[in-house]
């Protein structure tokens, strides 16, 4: 039966469940739907916007979690429903959602049996009405195998067949033959990329044969709770690593349904890096989106060139602003910081075939580390167990792998829309949290482990037990959906699946791991040594029943026919007195253009571990080429990593496109203080083509063989990538074709991650500007975004001409950098010269640049256009006049040209002397023409007052730092170190995490280094009553997003306290001690406010409605990242009250974090305000600017911003020049502030 709760005048609540709810259980929903009244009529009249019925929601899964949490049985879904205002047009996502013509008690029926297991006797018909994507090669091949096995195939053994060996999973075109112009070409594509690591194995530890590719790391302090099967403490040990590296591509999802198709994008990239070796951990995240033109605006001209499609799904706005919040909706709620991207859009017409990205790239990469003895997966024997861990079946992505490897539109719309996704980071994050536990130990029980993707259980499983043959229960398998078939179980993509295998005497301590996260885990067959694979239910019936080698076919090698095509693209026409409208035309494109609208967003901050993310300076803008994370919290060795890409050029020229895209990865990464210099550099390449399309194949060839001779002669290797070669859209016979894209990934161990060059010029009058080439080609404008901005393109596309040249410029950067010899540096790529150049001064608010060309024009280039817009690879550098002779004798030793190009200014302007002729360009004026695409983007996702507002105040509202000159930066000072003395007490404190909770390390490492002992604590086992608290003096909740905020932020994590008697008693315990501090951050700061735990009485009491504090959205109504600026006023809380006075950079990364204060402020104790009243820098609207309220003692504090991710310098996005040699940042004081305190009160 169904019962209905109704909130407000439009929100509905249908709760589904196995009985009549009593009055006691309609109670505790009101409370859990915050004050929602049940309804006693069994229907509700209207028009109402809610989920597919037949298509579970993750909101409803947390939400049933939360119900069984609070002891009610028998509710088996609970969905949102939105009543549409009478008179208005319904607007919502057709692919998600539904409109429903009133409620009843049949809102969740779903009128259909499982269907049952059919033979199939005609493959070919199947394989057509199933779109299953088997070529007729592997039609044959399966008739064959049906006639040698005796009987007809089952469609699950046919549609798990086209799953494992389908493009998208086996990439069969990198692996076929390729024959150009009649003459049989030596080596595959997959061989190309090979030869790169045979020739450079450098570091490689594991390449080609993993979820990931792993690099030699090196030894780090890994920082964890010795048993991970229950409450225990924290400490450090030494650990060798291997550094991992992947990018994924997502595109087919994304176009269809684009926030589940990146969200699930990035999930199964976060996957592959949880899958490698026998367990690995990813801790930072990248992102790519191409599309077709967003036409927000009339002024963009060069969006008119091609008309508007009648778009299949989505149009591309839509698509950028959906799959990027699927994307860092994703991340945020896992708990992994994305740190770099990439935004392109792009269409051209020419030579009678049309450019675009309808068929959009959302390309999700990372990187990551394991314990170097975890690296290589260990071989499984019989008698194992196979485990599979995490959330339900579902008829999810039916057929995606097979999909994904054709155009779309090739397909009815019921076939393609089969493939949206589900997405569930929360329940992700509470399988990685097992994953992390295991990895972590001395005794890793993890024989091996695969991701569940394309393909679901037929392709995780299948790879796990290929050695041996394995036995699957089906019955094991959890299922969310009564109505699947045995084909839909076997076969679905539900997502946040890992599969394992593990010695059958390591299951009950896995078990026990995973029953504290509240991991789902089943244990659902064995490996069996007979190399069959065989999925068989408690009846008898096999709906797979194969021998491995039949499974994984030997259909013929594709073989790839194609005739180059020659062709040349028209060059672009200009005139040098236009170049003031050309730059800021250049600024306006979206690759170009600010990407504030991504970043302000995706949580940047999480994990406490990032030393480089996207935005810099005193304005926080998104400027930087690369991200750096650090592998412990010393902060110095870590990863980078950067991005790549040329798709412009490579139209022009394949190889060339090759060749600029892994030198822009490398420019990019050039600043950072790489430990062995360009050797440290592994690369991912993530090919995108429309092949078998005339010219297309030989194109992609020409590209592939490109890419590997240039990385063979740099002397570096690509270990792992992954090709979308059906990058074409279908509208009826017309067809809209994806340039041949390649992007390149890069990533390296860092020898000290504080040492990274930033991008924004340093306020030193005394300095120069220095041009480094990095191509040694003359300057060209083909492929640039000036030309596009023309609507040309060009066939004078620039390359690297020489790559010995490349490596000595690049090692001479690096020597640079190494021995701290610059003060900023800035790559040229995607806009030219000039965009470096004006990039360098938007983030500062104030200074300008005196540019000159006569280095250019010396060297014999007087192109003023070619100058300012060529993107050849260079490099601009900042340098000290007291630096300049060892630099410029540093770049003359290696035979790299450089030339000065100018001085820092103060007047705001970019003066260009060019040949006796001088030019003023306005830098606030084309700041603000680079920004307008962000604005025009941001409103559709902030909505427009809330953009108006960012982009009114952007500029208004820069860094400001209030240190008193009496702080000491010192460990020494502090009296602290990085490791405690092995025999010493401290006081301890606990860290309180629940299912979704992120921010829990760093937390823990900060409390740590401030010199407690400290806890790691679940909420399973305050709910059991494992854990106490009798010992222990300070308390902190954790951010993060506790049942990803379902129900309302920290409601689910309150109803464990609120309806457990043992989790609510020795919370009382602890609060009615006088001996004892808590802390909540973030979403532990919601939790404190919704339990009342700054009231006198704690739980038991509550204030009256006029003075109750409550956390609600934040004014835009979405996720919020930025580095702001944060004031401590006099307080009296025990942590911050002797930092009164100071200003301090602070992290927040919040979607509820707007305080609601109905009574006068003076009744609030106010602890910590944010530095400006207004929004951003006010980045939820909290009345008075309020970001953290005090009891009136004093001991317990709740605030929103992150001080535990800011406690170093290096995790800052802007810290003070002139203390940059600190060591650590004044809000460690607040730590040791709590730690002191609790000394004095426990002597």
């Amino acid at each position: 039966m169904v019962q209905f709760f109704k909130k407000g005048s439009s929100t509905f609540y249908a709760v589904e469940t196995d009985h009549r709810l009593d009055q006691h259980e309609k109670e505790k929903l009101m409370w859990a739907f915050s004050d929602a009244k049940p309804l006693s009529a069994t229907s509700v009249k209207g028009r109402f916007i809610g989920p597919r019925r037949e298509m579970i929601t993750p909101w409803s899964t947390n939400a049933v979690e939360i119900a069984q949490n609070m002891g009610l049985t028998g509710i088996t879904r609970i969905e949102q429903f939105d009543r549409v205002p009478e008179g208005e047009e319904p607007v919502f996502d057709k692919m998600l959602s539904r409109l429903y013509d009133g409620l009843n008690s049949r809102v969740f029926h779903i009128d259909r049996k499982p269907d049952p297991i059919v033979k199939i006797n005609d493959i070919h018909e199947y394989n057509k009405a199933e779109g299953l994507a088997l070529s007729p090669e592997e039609e044959a091949y399966l008739d064959g195998l049906a006639k040698k096995l005796g009987r007809p195939l089952t469609d699950s053994e046919v549609f798990g067949f086209s799953q494992v060996n389908s493009e998208h999973c086996r990439h069969k075109i990198f692996n076929g033959t390729f024959i150009i112009d009649g003459e049989e070409k030596p080596m595959s594509l997959f061989k190309l990329i090979k030869r790169t690591s045979q020739e450079n194995p450098n570091s490689l530890v594991s390449a080609y044969k993993d979820n990931v590719a792993f690099v030699k790391g090196p030894a780090v302090d890994q920082f964890y709770p010795v048993n991970p099967d229950r409450p225990d403490y924290f400490t450090v040990k030494d650990v060798d690593t291997v550094i991992s590296l992947k990018a994924e591509t997502h595109n087919f999802p994304t176009t269809v349904e684009p926030f589940n198709g990146a969200a699930t994008g990035t999930g199964g990239e976060i996957r592959d890096r949880l899958g490698g070796g026998r367990a690995s951990l990813p801790i930072a995240g990248t992102a790519v989106y191409m599309t077709s033109y967003p036409r927000l605006s009339e002024a963009h001209r060069w969006e008119l060139m091609m008309n508007p499609r009648v778009w299949l799904y989505q149009t591309p706005a839509e698509i950028l602003i959906k799959a990027s919040n699927g994307a860092s909706d994703f991340g945020n709620k896992f708990g992994q910081p994305l740190i770099c991207g990439s935004l392109l859009t792009f269409e051209h017409d020419e030579n009678g075939r049309m450019y675009a990205y309808d068929k959009v790239i959302m390309l999700a990469g990372g990187v990551g580390f394991a314990a170097k003895k975890d690296a290589i997966k260990g071989t499984p024997v019989a008698g194992e167990k196979v485990v599979v861990m995490g959330g339900d079946n579902y008829r999810i992505g039916m057929g995606g792998g097979a999909v994904s490897s054709v155009e779309t539109g090739q397909y009815a719309n019921a076939i393609e829309l089969n493939a949206v996704q589900r997405a569930n980071p929360e329940m992700q994050k509470r399988v990685a949290n097992v994953i992390r536990a295991l990895a972590e130990g001395d005794n890793n029980p993890v024989v091996s482990i695969h991701d569940h993707g394309a393909g679901g259980h037929l392709n995780a499983l299948s790879e796990l037990v290929e050695e041996t043959g394995g036995h699957i229960n089906l019955d094991a398998l959890p299922v969310g959906d009564k109505t699947l078939s045995a084909k839909e179980i076997v076969g679905n993509e539900s997502q946040e699946r890992m599969g394992m295998v593990v010695d059958a005497k390591d299951i009950p301590y896995v078990e026990r791991v995973a029953q504290r996260e509240r991991a789902p885990m089943y244990v659902v067959g064995e490996t069996t040594g007979d190399h069959r694979f065989v999925f068989s239910d408690s009846n008898g019936r096999k709906p797979i029943d194969l021998e491995m080698a039949d499974m994984f076919g030997n259909s013929p090698k594709t073989v790839m026919r194609d005739t180059t095509v020659e062709t040349s693209y028209k060059a672009p026409e200009y005139d040098e007195s236009k170049i003031n409208e050309y730059v800021r035309n250049v600024l306006s494109l979206e690759a170009v253009a600010c990407k504030d609208w991504l970043t302000n967003k995706v949580d940047r901050s999480v994990t406490g571990r990032v030393a480089r993310q996207q935005c810099q300076g005193e304005i926080q803008l998104p400027l930087s080429d690369c991200g750096v994370v650090a592998l412990d919290y010393t902060g110095r060795s870590g990863i980078a990593t950067s991005i790549g890409h040329a798709p412009q050029v490579a139209l022009a020229d394949s190889a060339k496109g090759s060749v600029i895209a892994v030198a822009e990865a490398l420019t990019n990464i050039a600043g950072a203080h790489l430990k062995d210099g360009l050797k440290s550099v592994s690369l991912s390449a993530n090919w995108m083509w429309p092949c078998k399309n005339a010219g297309e194949d030989a194109a992609l060839y020409k590209a592939v063989e490109a890419c590997s001779d240039f990385a063979c002669a740099l002397g570096i290797n690509i270990p792992t990538g992954k090709d979308s070669l059906s990058m074409t859209q279908k509208y009826g016979n017309e067809k809209v074709y994806a340039p041949g894209t390649v992007i390149i990934s890069a990533a390296g161990e860092t020898a000290d991650v504080r040492h990274t060059v930033s991008p924004v010029l340093q306020k030193r009058k005394n300095s120069e500007l220095y041009y480094i080439d990095f191509s040694a080609d003359t300057l060209r404008l083909g492929g640039s975004a000036f030309a596009q901005t023309l609507n040309t393109i060009g066939s004078d596309a620039p390359t690297v001409k020489d790559a010995g040249y490349f490596k000595r410029a690049f090692a001479a950067v690096q020597s640079l950098v190494k021995n701290r010899r610059l003060l900023a540096m800035h790559d040229v790529s995607a806009g030219g010269l000039v965009t470096t150049l004006l990039e360098m001064v938007f983030a500062n608010a104030d200074g300008g640049l005196d540019i000159t060309t006569e280095g250019f024009v010396q060297a014999g280039e007087t192109d003023l256009v070619k100058i300012l817009f060529a993107e050849n690879p260079a490099m601009v550098i900042q340098v000290d006049d007291a630096k300049r002779p060892v630099v410029e004798k540093t770049l003359a030793d290696a035979g790299v040209k450089f030339f000065i190009l100018g001085r820092p200014s103060q007047e705001r302007v970019l003066m260009l002397e060019h040949m006796g002729n001088e030019r003023l360009m306005g830098i606030d004026h084309l700041r603000d023409a680079w920004f307008e695409p962000s604005y025009l983007l941001d409103r559709i996702q902030s909505g427009a007052e809330c953009a108006a507002m960012r982009f009114e105040n952007y500029k208004k509202q820069p860094l400001r730092y209030a240190i008193p000159a009496s702080f000491n930066g010192t460990l020494a000072s502090r009296g602290i170190a990085y490791r405690h003395d092995g025999g010493k007490q401290h006081p301890r404190a606990a860290i309180i995490r629940e299912k979704g909770v992120n921010g829990d390390r760093e937390m823990a490492y900060s409390l740590y280094l401030a010199g407690f002992d400290v806890k790691d604590v679940h909420m399973t086992d305050l709910m059991s009553g494992r854990e106490k608290l009798d010992d222990i003096s300070m308390i902190v909740f954790c951010g993060g997003f506790s049942n990803s905020d379902v129900l309302g932020s920290a409601k689910g994590w309150a109803s464990g306290f609120r309806w457990n008697e043992t989790a609510k008693e020795t919370l009382r315990r602890f609060y009615n001690r006088p001996d004892t501090l808590s802390l909540g951050i973030c979403n532990g700061c919601q939790l404190m406010i919704e339990l009342g735990l700054l009231n006198p009485g704690g739980i038991d009491t509550q204030l009256p409605a006029n003075r109750r504090p409550k956390m609600d959205h934040n004014i835009s109504h979405k996720f919020e990242s930025q580095f702001v600026g944060l004031t401590i006023p006099a307080n009296n809380s025990v942590m911050l009250g002797s930092m009164a006075g100071m200003k301090l950079g602070i992290w927040v990364a919040h979607g509820e974090g707007r305080f609601m204060l109905p009574g006068s402020l003076k009744d609030y104790n106010i602890a910590a305000r944010y530095n400006y009243a207004a929004y951003p820098a006010n980045p939820n609207g909290s009345r008075g600017a309020v970001a953290a309220l005090t009891s009136a003692d004093g001991r317990h504090l709740a605030m929103m911003p992150h001080l535990e991710r800011a406690i170093f310098p290096w995790q800052c996005g802007f810290y003070p020049a002139n203390r940059l040699r600190d060591e650590v940042t004044p809000w460690i004081d607040a730590f040791i502030n709590a730690r002191r305190w609790v000394e004095s009160h426990t002597k």
